[in-house]
């Protein structure tokens, strides 16, 4: 059974979208706890625009769980990271125009700025995710630079429907296999809700989902620690 990471960005986007102190997602936080979520995430981007460093120096010193930092290669990023000292980071691709994360880290062609930055977390003891798309060399350069997990970006499989799906369920199966292989936890995420999880969840050796919009989304009409909780039924 695949451990669920509950992203609580969305809570904080409420927030921001007032500039006030409500909802606090440090307290999404411990509703998402209590629905058995085994890990917190958040993504701290360089503009702010949800998440801020408060809430991730908080959230460092109340998340009981394994709490997965999201961040670009940004130094300054990459410097606090090191200061708060996640369980884990996950490195990300990051545009100040686009909406949400569109696709996976080009480690290929930035592979000095993905190795600096990597360097540095690890010799402060955070381990390290790269969230990439199915692709072979993506994933072999991950390993090349000794990423201890790999979280594939599952935003085409959520976009697409039919025959279309299964292809990129097919991709992701068969990248799930390479990172298993190449000796890398297999996480996945991003676009996954209650209606196309299951099939994600039953890769085979899946160890770790992240998914945040829909359980958020959920939560509104039926609450956080519900939604968590049927989510967690649903990937178990």
């Amino acid at each position: 059974m695949p451990e669920l990471g509950v992203n609580i960005d969305h809570v904080a986007t409420i927030r921001q979208a007032r500039k006030t102190y409500e909802p606090d997602p440090v307290a999404a936080a411990v509703l998402a706890e209590l629905g058995g979520a085994d890990t917190i995430t958040v993504h701290l981007r360089e503009d702010m625009r949800h998440i801020q460093t408060r809430d991730v120096r908080v959230l460092r010193e109340t998340v009981h769980i394994k709490l997965n930092l999201e961040l670009s290669v940004a130094p300054e990023i990459v410097e606090l990271a090191c200061q708060v000292k996640p369980d884990q980071a996950t490195l990300v691709p990051e545009r100040r125009e686009e909406v949400t994360t569109e696709g996976g880290l080009d480690v290929v062609s930035h592979e000095a700025a993905v190795a600096r930055a990597m360097e540095k977390l690890q010799k402060a003891g955070i381990p390290v995710s790269l969230f990439l798309d199915p692709d072979s060399r993506q994933l072999e350069a991950a390993k090349r630079l000794g990423s201890e997990a790999v979280e594939l970006h599952t935003g085409q499989y959520a976009l697409t429907k039919g025959a279309a799906q299964h292809e990129e369920l097919v991709k992701l199966t068969n990248a799930g296999a390479l990172i298993r292989s190449l000796g890398m936890a297999l996480h996945a995420g991003h676009g996954l809700n209650y209606y196309n999880v299951k099939p994600v969840a039953a890769i085979d050796g899946m160890h770790e989902l992240n998914i945040g919009h829909s359980i958020v989304a959920r939560a509104v009409f039926v609450g956080l620690e519900r939604a968590v909780r049927e989510m967690k039924q649903l990937i178990g």
